[in-house]
């Protein structure tokens, strides 16, 4: 084993490897989510197409070109990760994630240079699509693979974890911008404020992440496309799985970043409120994922994807209906608490069962494709989904739409084996 590939000693906790994870990978969801949390002035600026409708349809549908940039992300870096290390391939997505941020804060308004503002905006977030693709396989196995066999599920949380961080960290920003400023300077020129921050803070991401401790001890000699078919003909039923259980997650993860616009377009509310309704939902994810991680390694995986997976699918129809019924900001807080804290307990516990389903040859591939194809499929259409269902089918909608992919997904998390015990080095 070369130096830079010693394996991290279980008895020191690799505090480089959680603070490597959260750092590149809060950074990258922040840039993502933030074009969630800022979607209705990016709409202003880039898609001045007739009624407010319209125009933030023309948005959230180049939010989700972001997702789908994810598979090819998942299939280039999950395999260049299996090949040259789980380092580098973190390396490289930071890389990438600080091409699409600076794309979409330093690109001029439709306004100014007409139908190429659009397309440069596209562009960015196929770029930061492609890195989140490729981020979260490298990450996930890299955290299981440092982490004491009896504190993986702890370890492993991280991952859904430091999306609450990028949350809060997005919401605080964007409830100072929303208070300094009017919303014709937000519609302007405010919105890109919190991008810029994050291309500060990208260095330091890129710091950690160069002297993190290698965890792939033997490297596949596998090209990409004879690793995306051993997975394919020997782990269908664990990608179908996987797929079927991050379908769910994906999807409640944006209905929760979504509350900010639902805030904002629906209800009518001040952006200042929307926001801290952004705050209390990444604290929520940010808390509870960490709880997850700790039940899930004392209960096993299932029991904690399964439990937070069958409430949420319960109490998301009545929460909308009183949420639209009161239009108060109590229950606005409510919802997004609930709906951020059993997305985070439930996504938290999949993110370590996935992983361990995977042998270590073909890990970051393997979790690559499954994330990128679940989130693709299913987080990248959801804010289109949702806001074409409000549109033509009224407020509480997105509700039902969470209720029949929850289904879906507990019926996948039944037949998911048991993990806990499994040997993740082999």
């Amino acid at each position: 084993m070369s130096t830079g590939q010693v394996a991290v000693e279980h008895n020191k906790p690799p505090a480089k490897a959680i603070a490597a994870a959260v750092a590149g990978n809060a950074l990258e969801f922040y840039d993502f989510i933030i074009y969630s949390f800022f979607a209705v002035y990016i709409a202003q600026s880039f898609f001045p197409i007739g009624d407010r409708y319209t125009s933030l349809l023309a948005s959230v549908a180049v939010f989700g070109v972001g997702f789908f940039t994810r598979p090819l992300g998942g299939l280039l870096i999950g395999a260049y990760a299996d090949r040259k290390g789980r380092r580098a391939a973190m390396v490289l997505t930071v890389t990438l994630i600080t091409l699409g941020t600076l794309g979409l804060a330093a690109t001029p308004s439709y306004e100014k240079i007409g139908i190429a503002a659009p397309i440069i905006v596209v562009i960015a977030r196929m770029i930061q699509g492609l890195a989140l693709g490729g981020e979260v396989g490298p990450a996930s196995a890299m955290l299981i693979e440092s982490a004491p066999p009896n504190k993986r599920a702890f370890y492993a949380s991280w991952q859904m974890a430091s999306q609450g961080i990028a949350v809060v960290v997005g919401g605080l920003v964007g409830y100072v911008v929303s208070s300094i400023l009017t919303p014709e300077q937000l519609g302007a020129w405010g919105w890109r404020i919190p991008f810029l921050v994050s291309l500060a803070l990208i260095p330091i991401a890129l710091y950690i992440r160069r002297a993190l401790p290698e965890t792939l001890e033997e490297p596949t000699h596998h090209s990409g496309s004879q690793m995306i078919e051993i997975i394919f003909s020997r782990y269908y039923k664990e990608v179908v799985l996987g797929v079927m259980v991050l379908m769910a997650t994906a999807i409640t993860a944006q209905v929760g970043n979504y509350m900010t616009t639902f805030a904002i377009n629906t209800l009518n509310f001040d952006p200042k409120i929307a926001q801290i309704c952004t705050i209390l939902g990444g604290l929520m994810m940010f808390l509870f994922s960490l709880l997850a991680g700790c039940l899930a390694d004392k209960y096993g995986r299932k029991s904690i994807m399964l439990w937070p997976r069958v409430a949420l699918m319960l109490l998301i129809v009545p929460m909308f209906y009183l949420l639209v019924k009161t239009e108060s900001v109590a229950m606005l807080l409510l919802v997004t608490m609930m709906i951020t804290l059993l997305t985070g307990m439930s996504g938290a516990s999949s993110l370590v069962a996935i992983p361990e389903m995977m042998p270590i040859a073909l890990r970051a591939t393997g979790v690559s494709l499954i994330y990128a194809i679940g989130v693709t499929l299913f987080g990248g259409t959801a804010q289109f989904v949702m806001t074409w269902l409000i549109k033509h089918f009224g407020a509480v909608s997105p509700a039902y739409y969470v209720v029949g992919t929850s289904i879906l997904s507990i019926m996948a998390i039944l037949m998911m084996p048991e993990t806990r015990h499994v040997n993740v080095k082999d």
